[in-house]
Formats: structure tokens, C-alpha cells, sequence
């Protein structure tokens, strides 16, 4: 049976509307599509903490408020996945690609043409209707 991967996962969104994609690196599952920025949730590590350090790490922010979005469930066949999706409300620092990965700032009518993970699908269309 395939692991399940526990995923803290943020949406940013700034003051002019646009919602923060992040594209997956080179040599990850993945390479090349643009997802929300976040990451794996450690042993013993709440969401919270989990989304707070990720951020950090992969944007070097430091987030404040969140509020709890929606959890996506989706089977890759070789892993399994539990998205813990979050909408950061506020965050200190401008949001840049830390790791070397690219970012991008999207406004609702561009994201249509973000290639994103199928996973990530059901989280665009709740952001597509909190950008609304």
C-alpha cells in the first residue's frame, strides 16, 4: 500500500487580489507544475507549527493569522496524499523563492492556466471563489 503524506499546505493572498503559486523543482515528484506553497507535516508536529516552518524554509516569511480552508484527499497510485489547505490572512516578509524555486503572484483570471497538480484542483476552484 502506498504512504499517505500529511501536507500543511498555505494560500497568500495579497492586498491587489493575486493568490502566491510556488513550481516544484527539478528531481521532485512533480517538477515543473506550480502548486500552493507548504509541506510535510513531521511526526508530532501540529498543522500549524508544520505550515509555519514550511513557509519559512521555502519563502522565508513568517506567517500570522490562518484560517482552515479545506482538506484534499488524492491517491497518486505510488503515494497518497492529505492536503491540510489554510488561507494565511497576514505574514511578515516578502514571499521569495528561498530554495531556488520560481513563485508567482496570479489574479483569478490567470490561473486557469497554471498546470497544477490534480490534487491541487479542488483548492484552486475554492480560491478561484474566494478571489471572486
Amino acid at each position: 500500500m502506498a504512504s499517505r503524506i500529511h501536507v500543511a499546505v498555505g494560500v497568500l493572498i495579497d492586498s491587489k487580489g493575486s493568490v502566491l503559486l510556488t513550481r516544484r523543482l527539478k528531481g521532485t515528484h512533480l517538477a515543473g507544475y506550480w502548486e500552493f506553497p507548504g509541506g510535510k507535516v513531521e511526526a508530532g508536529e501540529s498543522v500549524q507549527t508544520a505550515l509555519a516552518r514550511e513557509l519559512e524554509e521555502e519563502l522565508g516569511t513568517r506567517i500570522g493569522e490562518t484560517v482552515p480552508l479545506m482538506t484534499v484527499s488524492h491517491d497518486y497510485g505510488e503515494k497518497q496524499v492529505l492536503l491540510d489547505v489554510h488561507q494565511v490572512k497576514d505574514w511578515n516578509g516578502e514571499p521569495h523563492g528561498a530554495e531556488g524555486q520560481p513563485l508567482a503572484w496570479v489574479d483569478a483570471g490567470s490561473l486557469d492556466e497554471f498546470q497544477v497538480p490534480e490534487a491541487n484542483a479542488e483548492i484552486m476552484l475554492r480560491v478561484k471563489a474566494l478571489l471572486a
